[in-house]
């Protein structure tokens, strides 16, 4: 898998995340600390803007 760097700090990007083998990484608080917090720190650090559409 090529992973891509993000240069273009103008614009929108749509990410979508996959889980591998069905781990249920938002209802172990273990899983779900670690990406909280890294999105926490993103924001935080480098600015990063989270939206959420359903």
């Amino acid at each position: 898998m090529d992973l891509k760097s993000i240069t273009e700090k103008s614009g929108m990007y749509f990410i979508t995340p996959t889980v591998v083998d069905w781990v249920d990484v938002f209802t172990k608080p273990v899983y779900k600390n670690v990406i909280i917090e890294s999105l926490q720190f993103c924001q935080r650090e480098k600015g990063l803007d989270i939206y959420l559409a359903w």
